[in-house]
């Protein structure tokens, strides 16, 4: 018996399409994907009430917070996930989770409430377990259609995401967001512990690499965080030289300690391979430059306009998903598009076109973002190149690997992508500082400091596609594999 049919059943994977017990495993997992950019959303258009509400200039945290937690636990949840089962995992991360949901939703103090958003991120570490499960638990003929489905989360959040947080925020402000987020995170746990069945694939390796784990996800969190201070404490000072520097030499000494370790935390012989390691470097930089514009967009859009103070351009939460939404759109569209281009295309192309449009994008956005067409605009030229960049990476490290790695370098992949999209973003808001001004304990921003913010994801995004050139061509994948590939794509 394969292990799908042990997992669901051997029965029920003999019977064409979905079956109810698939279609509810699917609702589980599907739900868990989409909570961390749900749950980003949320933070990203709330975070101008925050910060106004506590009188903050650290408000870089209640949004990228969570990513120092879910960067250092990364690592270990993907050894345990394939040493103890991935549900087990996902269920547990899932839990301390709505522990930092809670705490947030409840916090008088904004030291509280980013306590509780740094432990919210534990469930960061479960989209790539989610994917990992579909391959492991549904039969060979629905894993691309449930991989596409749960790569199409992402534009579903895009477009309907934004209508959902205006309606919670404009009416409930940002506590309304807390308790959302409690809530979605309390019913994902549910459907979890209820409809998601354990894996039956497991690792021989019984021993967790503790050492390995301390090196790389405590030296990938401890370069977060100096970044994250570098601002405040001053770039050449003392504390962010020496949080950035004890990270790098972390990082470094995890590669030897690794390459020798008996049960390693990650496949260095994979990640050596070049075609490997070029993709997560691309890939990584330019979708992770993409997805920190966000931090940019809604600062701009949703920060109060006072004069010398603020050049924000104060509008509702409603009214920016409303302007911003037909990015969504055409993310969708291309996303479907790319899907079928990949047939005839080279990904590498696909992706570094994707990279120059969103390139021109931001570049043109750091000139022109006052009006409302001015967004139509941004949309028009960075939404296309979105949807290349979300639907071509998947196909991409796909094309790299053998299907046995796929779980692996999915992981490998999303870390590497998460510690450069919160490296990206905390640049951001420390360019974006320089240019603004501090009222009544608030950061505010000028337009030079939007100009320069958006600048900045520019410059990285042609950075990401610049590095396409070092990627060699793609093995053939056969034609099971190209279909799975495919549908990801087009549904993502």
């Amino acid at each position: 018996m394969s292990p799908t049919e042990t997992a669901l059943g051997s029965a029920q994977a003999e019977k064409p399409g979905f079956s109810s017990r698939h279609l509810l495993a699917l609702l589980a997992l599907l739900w868990t994907v989409a909570l961390n950019p749900v749950a980003g959303l949320l933070a990203g258009n709330s975070q101008a009430e925050v910060a106004v509400h506590f009188r903050t200039t650290q408000i870089a945290w209640f949004t990228l917070g969570g990513a120092l937690l879910g960067t250092f636990l990364t690592p270990f949840a993907m050894k345990a996930a394939a040493m103890y089962g991935k549900k087990r995992v996902l269920v547990v991360a899932t839990a301390v989770g709505l522990l930092g949901d809670a705490i947030a939703a409840f916090a008088t103090d904004y030291s509280t409430l980013i306590a509780g958003r740094v432990l919210a991120g534990a469930y960061g570490a479960t989209v790539f377990i989610a994917y990992a499960l579909a391959r492991d638990i549904f039969p060979r003929r629905l894993v691309g259609t449930a991989s596409g489905v749960l790569a199409a989360s992402i534009g579903l959040v895009g477009l309907g995401g934004p209508f959902l947080s205006a309606w919670l925020i404009d009416h409930h402000g940002f506590h309304g967001a807390l308790w959302f987020l409690v809530v979605s995170t309390a019913v994902c746990l549910l459907l979890q512990l209820l409809c998601v069945p354990e894996s039956p694939v497991r690792e021989a390796a019984r021993r967790m690499d503790w050492i390995g784990g301390l090196l790389l996800g405590g030296g990938l969190s401890a370069i977060v965080y100096g970044i994250g201070e570098g601002s405040t404490w001053g770039w050449t000072s003392g504390k962010t030289l020496t949080w950035i520097g004890l990270g790098i030499l972390a990082v470094l000494l995890f590669l030897p300690y690794e390459s020798r370790a008996a049960d390693p935390l990650l496949p260095l012989p994979l990640i050596k391979r070049r075609r490997v390691w070029t993709v997560f470097l691309a890939t990584s930089v330019g979708a992770g430059a993409t997805f920190a514009v966000g931090t940019v967009t809604m600062l701009l859009t949703l920060m109060p306009a006072i004069p010398t103070v603020s050049d924000g351009l104060g509008w509702s939460v409603t009214k920016s998903a409303a302007v911003q939404s037909p990015i969504s759109v055409l993310v969708i569209v291309t996303a479907v598009l790319a899907g079928r281009l990949t047939r005839r295309v080279d990904t590498r192309v696909l992706f570094a076109v994707g990279g120059v449009l969103t390139t021109a994008g931001y570049a043109v956005a750091s000139q022109l973002h006052t009006e409302i067409w001015h967004f139509v605009l941004l949309g028009v030229i960075s939404g296309p190149g979105m949807g290349l960049v979300v639907s071509v990476l998947p196909i991409m490290v796909i094309e790299s690997v053998a299907p046995e790695e796929q779980a692996l370098a999915n992981g490998s992949q999303w870390l590497v992508q998460s510690v450069i999209q919160v490296i990206v973003s905390q640049l951001v808001f420390t360019v974006m500082a320089q240019d603004g001004a501090v009222l009544k304990g608030t950061q505010f921003y000028l337009d030079g400091g939007f100009t320069n913010g958006f600048l900045l994801v520019a410059g990285a995004c042609a950075l990401g596609a610049v590095l396409v050139a070092l990627i060699p061509k793609a093995r053939r994948i056969d034609a099971a594999e190209e279909g799975h590939a495919v549908e990801a794509g087009q549904a993502a």
